[in-house]
């Protein structure tokens, strides 16, 4: 942990541990208004503000594609769902024990869409595409609703073990338009700079840049649509790197949504990670779609030892209102949720 987590534990831990019952029930918004209906393949979730679904079958962690609607417009989520989860990587090339290595682990770099960087697969496989089932199970408390799913991975590369677990706890509050959630990995491993994959906020379908006007990346700015239109590697543009850039105050990532028949202006959908320090590497290339993936962890780390991301996905009406939230929270790298609250915590 560097100086300057331990200066966030210090300012933020108590602060963090009473936000979430300032963000949490009014006197209107009770249990009987956070509906629950599920079946064998998802879990349908609505509040008066969103509805969505965690699938529990076929492309599988986060919320679902097309399922996260924002009430207040009618707007959902442009792409393959949101907080999608994918393989734990290290820095470094495979190239010497590629043809050992198992399922989807091996990892091609030096093309136009996982860039130049040497990267390698410790465990696998890609949850999203191959784990194909999980058993998500569903918190009710009186002010949210939370999903809690885990897996543990059975594919390792040479020298590595097997079994690390990926957890992911998710939380609906009353009241909001977004949603909280935290992936953490249990390692049964070593490494320098263990980090875990995955999509944040989520991807973007469109066609020539019809289902979106704008992207917002708190540590760029905001970049027109128009920029989306012709494919370019992650490394080309519009990137982030810990090792390379400042760490900015707030990491948010969003892009502003538009109908694409009518053309007309939706909210901003975007996910705020509530530490900025944790990401090590994160871009927003276009590859047939806008690919928003990001890469947190990149520290050493031993068998036994956890780290985790916490985040905020959602809809806003502004960037200012997006910056109040990640204000709010900031700082959190940790979500316990169980029937009778929720806690964010910057505790890894």
């Amino acid at each position: 942990m560097n100086p300057r987590s331990l200066n966030l534990n210090r300012r933020h831990f108590f602060r963090l541990l009473a936000a979430a019952p300032a963000f949490g029930l009014t006197p209107a918004l009770r249990a009987d208004n956070l509906q629950v209906e599920q079946n064998e393949n998802e879990i349908r979730i609505s509040t008066p503000q969103l509805s969505a679904a965690v699938r529990k079958k076929g492309y599988v962690t986060g919320i679902a594609a097309g399922t996260f609607v924002d009430k207040k417009t009618g707007f959902h989520d442009a792409g393959y769902g949101l907080d999608i989860v994918d393989w734990i990587m290290e820095p470094g090339s495979d190239e010497a024990y590629r043809d050992k290595l198992p399922g989807d682990l091996p990892y091609q770099f030096n093309n136009s869409y996982h860039g130049k960087r040497a990267k390698r697969s410790i465990e696998g496989p890609q949850i999203c595409t191959k784990a194909q089932q999980l058993s998500p199970t569903v918190i009710r408390g009186t002010d949210f609703v939370g999903v809690e799913q885990s897996y543990r991975y059975h594919l390792a590369a040479p020298g590595k073990k097997t079994g690390s677990e990926w957890r992911q706890t998710i939380v609906f509050p009353a009241g909001k338009r977004f949603f909280i959630s935290r992936d953490k990995i249990t390692t049964v491993n070593a490494s320098e700079a263990m980090f875990l994959r995955l999509d944040m906020p989520g991807h973007i379908k469109h066609r020539q840049g019809d289902t979106f006007s704008e992207v917002y990346l708190s540590y760029l700015g905001k970049i027109p649509a128009k920029e989306f239109l012709a494919d370019f590697a992650p490394d080309e543009k519009f990137d982030y790197r810990r090792d390379r850039d400042r760490v900015p105050k707030r990491f948010i990532r969003g892009y502003h949504l538009r109908d694409p028949k009518s053309g007309q202006e939706g909210p901003w959908l975007a996910g705020i990670t509530l530490e900025p320090s944790v990401v090590s590497e994160a871009w927003c290339h276009q590859r047939g779609y806008v690919c928003f993936i990001e890469e947190f962890g990149g520290r050493p780390i031993r068998p036994g030892e956890s780290f985790s991301a916490a985040f905020i996905v959602g809809y806003f009406d502004s960037i200012e209102e997006m910056n109040e939230v990640a204000d709010h929270y900031a700082g959190a790298v940790d979500l316990e949720a169980d029937q009778n609250s929720w806690k964010l915590s910057v505790r890894r």
